[in-house]
Parts: C-alpha cells; structure tokens; sequence
C-alpha cells in the first residue's frame, strides 16, 4: 500500500491548523504542524513533506525567510498564505520560490483543490522522457532535472515545468494563459504575472550558472519563447 503523502502545515493560528489538519486528513493524507518559522525547518528536517502550506506572517522567521532556506536544500512544493492582498506582497513569496499562494481568509476546502493541483503539476511522472541540449543548456526530461554546462540547476517544481513547456516548443510565442494552463493547470487562477516572476528565476539561475538568460526571449504584448540557438 503506498503511504500517504505528507503536507507541513506552518502556521501561528491554532484554529487554521486545527481546521486544515482535519480536512487534509480526511482526504488522505498524513499532516504535520508547525507554529513558527524555526519549527517549521526542525520538522522538515526529521521528514521530509511532499509539499508544505507556508503563513507568511510568522514568529521567530518569517515565510519568507523559511521558503529561501526550504529552497536551499530541496524542491519541495511550496503554497503560500498571505493575509496582505496587494500585488506586491503576492509576489513577494513567489520571488522567493514558492510555487503557489492563497489569500487569507480562504475557504479550507479550495486550499486542499490547491494543494491536489500542486501535486499533480510537480508529480514526478514527466510526460516525455530522453535528454534535450541547447547549447550549455541540458534537460533531462526523464529525471526532471536541468545542467548548465555539466552542473545542476535547483528548480522549483513550478521553474521546471515552465521551462519544460518552453524547451518543448522552441521558437514559438507562448502567451501568459497558455504557459499558465501547461505548467500551473488549467484551474488556476492566480495572476498573471506569476508567470512573469517565475520566468525571472529561471533566468537569473540560468545566468548565475553561466548559461544564457536571453535563451528566455519576451515577446511584448504576447508572451515568451525559447531560442534554441541564441547569439554570442
């Protein structure tokens, strides 16, 4: 019998864990609690979550702060909670490697929606397999894994896919919507320019591992695509 998978909740409000515990349980799965931004990175280091609910608002670290060293030693799935609801602040936790956010208050049951459509975007199963090279650029689409001249990129799940939807179809102009249905899902409905942040990271990864950023080329008023050849 496979096991459940397990979902770290990290969150200061006793009755959001409580509330959000009973659910995820009820649907199967196996739930950790975590009220602050240390206890939070204590319980992911004795088990590792397949994906992990993040406050953003927390004593001691911050969600921020919590994402950034989560994204420092693995690619876990990361949905963050926000109470701030300007565009800024939603992008704040996207920026620094979350994959997905919700806004405060929520209904419990559109948040366990989420988390089943973050697990079924980041699922290890790749839908093509085989290794593609573009110049330093390698994807291993079987291992869902990224080299910039032989050594390996840390992608979030999210980084991934959307660089594997991009990769898949070089030289053709993708719009926002549609990268947002190929690599976030067809039910999301977060902005738009999540995809914008998103693209910003795999470009800055892809620069600081010597690759080419501008191998990412924005098409204004119409989206991005990849160059499989660029320029020196």
């Amino acid at each position: 019998m496979e096991a459940a998978r397990h979902i770290l909740i990290v969150d200061d409000d006793e009755k959001i864990l409580k509330t959000l515990r009973a659910y995820l349980e009820h649907d199967g799965f196996s739930v950790g609690i975590a009220i602050d931004g240390v206890m939070a990175l204590e319980q992911a280091r004795e088990r590792a979550p397949d994906l992990v609910v993040l406050d953003l608002m927390l004593p001691q670290l911050d969600g921020i702060e919590v994402c950034r060293q989560l994204r420092e030693h693995g690619s876990v799935p990361i949905i963050m909670l926000t109470a701030r609801t300007t565009e800024p602040d939603k992008l704040r936790g996207l920026k620094a490697g979350a994959d997905d956010y919700i806004t405060k208050p929520f209904s419990p049951r559109e948040l366990v929606a989420r988390i089943h459509a973050v697990l079924r975007r980041t699922s290890k199963g790749a839908t093509r397999t085989g290794t593609d090279t573009f110049g330093e650029l390698q994807i291993d689409r079987g291992g869902r894994r990224v080299q910039i001249h032989g050594l390996a990129i840390a992608l979030t799940p999210t980084e991934y896919r959307l660089l594997e939807t991009l990769t898949s179809n070089p030289g053709i102009v993708m719009s926002r919507s549609h990268l947002i249905e190929r690599s976030l899902g067809w039910d999301y409905d977060g902005m738009d320019r999540t995809i914008d942040v998103h693209v910003r990271n795999i470009r800055r990864k892809l620069e600081e591992a010597g690759g080419d950023p501008k191998r990412i080329r924005t098409v204004p008023g119409s989206g991005y695509s990849f160059e499989s050849h660029v320029d020196g």
